[in-house]
């Protein structure tokens, strides 16, 4: 199905200059307006028994009731402060309940802990096992839902021979660099490779664990149902999988996909994903369990009733979408190849207007964006994975104020 598009005139602030919105050249979005049967409409993440098709329960987004104030009104975003710099590759970020941050560093195999008031870094220890090259190494973080008493960190990581989810318990009273436990394997036999070993995990309103992950440039694995590669995963906190997936027995809960680097549920429990392109289209999907969005087959709209469209997509020069956060009614999606934040303001479970930028080019690289429970977004650059043009104090995690 296609859907009117928009046409921007291109401007650019400079570098480090205040933050304006970049219009770019030709965005088209693919909204997805018919039902769920003709491949047009979202269904809601599923809760603790069978799929549902209808909201799923989700706690309120930190910035207020997740409706847009002005549907399509540009906010203005303003970078509030540097939290740290000085970072190497960094991949995954996660907000402790004190307010500190936990970054993983994807070449180096660490996990540090940034303080959240003067951004003072600190190893607290490498996850073992990991195998850094090309895209894979160690990716993903996400708080265990009972964090406040079982103290539990998941990583998504690569191996020699896989990429797995592990956990591990942080005590952070322990020596700096020491202060990881002896990690337990939650699941493994994701297909590893170069390129495309998606990577982010999230906990869902359902506390059950969702994982992204890449075809490992095996076009075919995403199409196949017995593999777990070019798919999003559906486990328990242990690992299996979980109760009420769409396929008895398996942890997919969605395929056809080729890399998907971003996940988030909004404030009505809706699973959202990034996945980027091949030559043509990055996508923006909303997710629905057992869905198919086409890859191999399809890149970006495929107008087909077997797959589900994407609700937004972009020229891959544009994006490159990596991390994404739900805040204040809208997606936000970090492009790495595009250099910018893009802001996808939603109505309901459809775009309320054409994407929204911020950023072009003044930070290079964006890597993840997160939604701080203190109103604000983390925003952070990886500029040093070696694609990136760093520049001096690459990378950094910068706090974002959003009005």
């Amino acid at each position: 199905m296609w859907c009117p598009g928009w046409r921007r005139i291109r401007t650019r602030p400079a570098p480090g200059g205040p933050p304006v919105l970049r219009r770019t050249a030709v965005v088209l979005l693919a909204l997805l307006l018919g039902p769920v049967a003709a491949a047009g409409c979202s269904s809601a993440v599923p809760g603790p028994g069978a799929p549902s098709t209808g909201p799923a329960a989700g706690s309120a987004s930190a910035f207020g009731s997740g409706a847009p104030s002005a549907a399509g009104a540009t906010p203005s975003v303003a970078v509030g402060a540097t939290v740290t710099d000085g970072l190497r590759s960094p991949w995954g970020l996660a907000v402790l309940p004190e307010g500190d941050l936990l970054v993983s560093e994807r070449d180096d195999g660490r996990i540090l802990r940034v303080a959240a008031e003067g951004g003072a870094k600190a190893e607290v220890g490498t996850v073992p096992g990991v195998v850094p090259g090309g895209e894979g190494g160690l990716l993903g973080l996400a708080l265990s839902p009972g964090y406040a008493t079982d103290h539990l960190v998941y990583a998504y990581v690569s191996t020699a021979n896989d990429n797995r989810i592990v956990r591990f318990p942080y005590d952070p009273s322990r020596p700096a660099g020491q202060q990881l436990g002896e990690p337990t394997v939650v699941l493994t036999g994701i297909p590893h490779g170069p390129r495309h070993n998606g990577g982010r995990i999230a906990f869902g309103p359902d506390g059950m664990l969702y994982a992204s992950t890449g075809d490992s440039s095996n076009r075919a694995l995403a199409q196949d149902l017995n593999s777990l590669g070019g798919k999003i995963l559906r486990v328990t906190p242990d690992g299996a999988p979980a109760p009420g997936n769409p396929f008895p027995g398996s942890p997919v809960f969605s395929y056809g996909h080729r890399n998907v680097e971003g996940i988030a549920f909004d404030s009505q429990g809706r699973l959202w994903a990034s996945e980027f392109g091949e030559d043509n289209w990055d996508e923006l999907n909303l997710v629905r369990a057992g869905g198919n969005y086409g890859w191999p087959e399809v890149e970006g709209i495929g107008d087909r009733p077997e797959f589900i469209d994407p609700v937004v997509r972009w020229r891959t020069s544009e994006a490159s979408p990596s991390g994404i956060a739900y805040a204040d009614g809208a997606v936000w999606v970090a492009a790495l190849r595009g250099t910018s934040l893009w802001r996808v303001p939603l109505d309901g479970d459809r775009p309320a207007a054409a994407p929204q930028e911020f950023f072009d080019g003044a930070y290079g690289r964006l890597r993840t964006v997160v939604a701080d429970p203190d109103g604000t977004l983390l925003l952070m650059t990886d500029n040093t994975d070696g694609r990136g043009d760093p520049r001096p104090g690459d990378d950094r995690i910068l706090r974002l104020t959003v009005s």
